[in-house]
């Protein structure tokens, strides 16, 4: 991979994840009652939830106060991760690139509903019979992909070059 892309071409992969994840939490929130679910397809249902938690709703209970300490957190990585993107060398890492674009993504969608709303919009449900994953989002999916792009960059492909 010799290709040559600047940072500023990566921050625009970041853009599209945010604005697909808005413009999508955006449509769900306008169609769907919270709490609503459409059917989709026989494992995957649309669902408008509101996690005021972390992942898999890691504190939604809790009094208010976790909405800062995420929203503090998604900010810190959000920079971290930009820091990184942009002292990336400019060639051989587009994976790691691709990575870190889709990480940031994620995280700054979110950080926007955290910080508009105070909890983050949830609406892709998979599931199988009785069992279902938590509810999730596109930013999510960024993010999820981002770090295993991350880590395949870190693990693997770290040493094929011999870093």
């Amino acid at each position: 991979m010799a290709e040559r892309i600047s940072w500023g071409g990566w921050l625009l992969v970041s853009l599209a994840v945010i604005a697909a994840d808005q413009i999508t939490k955006m449509q769900v929130t306008g169609a769907l009652g919270l709490y609503e679910r459409v059917p989709v397809l026989p494992f995957f249902d649309l669902v408008r939830l509101h996690n005021p938690g972390a992942a898999f709703s890691f504190l939604a209970g809790a009094s208010g106060w976790q909405n800062w300490l995420f929203s503090g957190v998604a900010a810190v990585v959000s920079l971290g991760v930009f820091w990184w993107l942009t002292r990336l060398p400019p060639r051989g890492h587009s994976l790691l690139a691709l990575g870190l674009s889709l990480l940031l993504g994620g995280a700054i969608g979110n950080l926007i509903d955290r910080l508009l709303h105070g909890y983050v919009v949830d609406f892709i449900l998979l599931y199988y019979r009785d069992w279902s994953y938590p509810a999730f989002n596109l930013a999510d999916s960024a993010i999820t992909c981002g770090v295993v792009l991350v880590l395949f960059d870190g693990l693997v492909l770290d040493r094929r070059r011999g870093s």
